[in-house]
């Protein structure tokens, strides 16, 4: 076998696809890979790529590829660019959830003349689908573990260290911008007879329904959280007390007409909740934690089932 036939033999049985197309974008070759995993018929010579393949994105690749002619140097696209050029089947249905093979591709100029200007533009395709699929899982079980790293695991609302980092975030921001920021901090009242009376899987049904309860009043910019045990916070950006007191009020009215079902029976849970708002003399965030928590005990003090704006 001598080279031309060698390099004809690579080229058609290589483990890659190859189209090669002229300046006008007429199709001059096509190896087997390519005819392998498309239902492209053998007559595809001095057809127009575009006729060939409809789903390439003819503006964006025709400017591509008369780069590569004009400035005679080769271009790459990226399955992380477009996940795929050309429509080709892959080998593995079950093992990936691509619909069509990942690509890497790389335009390579092609010149046989004295000159050097290329004549020819070739597409080497490379099957990226294992490495697509492989790093959107990746990028799945990171993003899941973002999510649950700032999660209760209970009540799938924020846990204390994520809802306190974004306090951090929305005090800095109000002091910055000179905008109204509002803590709601609230404690279900005698969770422990709760507790003893039904149990502790009674009790932690009755901590799930009342984060959901809550949640359904809030904005997406307001953000809940568990702040420990059976107390809940709440971080209310660009909102004042007035606002703070109306919500904080919705929420305990509407929980104490929510009846909780358990196995056991029905649940009437209630709530103290305590209000504060942003104000000059405050330098850091926790002195807000401080002071909410501090109305919230107070009304407790008052009786239960109430809320309590903080005074200074």
């Amino acid at each position: 076998m001598d080279l031309p036939q060698i390099n004809q033999f690579l080229v058609k049985e290589i483990n890659v696809g190859i189209i090669v197309i002229d300046a006008e974008a007429k199709v001059k070759f096509i190896n087997q890979f390519v005819l392998s995993n498309t239902d492209l018929a053998t007559d595809y010579q001095e057809q127009s790529l575009f006729n060939l393949f409809p789903e390439l994105p003819e503006k964006w690749l025709k400017r591509k590829i008369e780069s590569v002619f004009t400035l005679n140097t080769p271009a790459f696209t990226s399955w992380e660019q477009r996940e795929y050029l050309f429509k080709m089947r892959h080998t593995r249905p079950i093992t990936t959830e691509n619909d069509y093979m990942a690509q890497n591709c790389t335009l390579l100029p092609m010149s046989n003349n004295a000159d050097n200007q290329p004549e020819l533009l070739g597409f080497i395709i490379e099957d990226a689908t294992d490495v697509c699929f492989y790093q959107k899982q990746l990028s799945q079980t990171v993003e899941k573990l973002e999510i649950s790293n700032r999660t209760d695991s209970l009540t799938k609302v924020a846990n204390r260290r994520y809802w306190e980092e974004r306090l951090a975030i929305e005090f800095e921001r109000a002091k910055r911008h000179n905008q109204p920021l509002s803590l709601i901090m609230f404690d279900l009242d005698k969770f422990k007879n709760i507790n003893d009376t039904f149990g502790h899987v009674a009790g932690d049904t009755v901590l799930i329904e009342v984060a959901q309860n809550v949640a359904q009043n809030l904005r997406q910019s307001d953000l809940l959280g568990r702040y420990g045990g059976e107390e809940f916070a709440i971080i209310l950006p660009e909102t004042d007390a007035e606002g703070a007191l109306v919500l904080a009020e919705r929420i305990r009215l509407g929980l104490a007409m929510h009846q909780i079902k358990v196995d056991e029976g029905t649940v009437i849970a209630t709530l103290s909740l305590g209000v504060i708002c942003i104000c000059d003399d405050y330098s850091q965030y926790e002195e807000m934690i401080t002071r909410a928590d501090m109305a919230l005990y107070q009304s407790k003090r008052d009786g239960r089932n109430r809320t309590t704006l903080y005074q200074a």
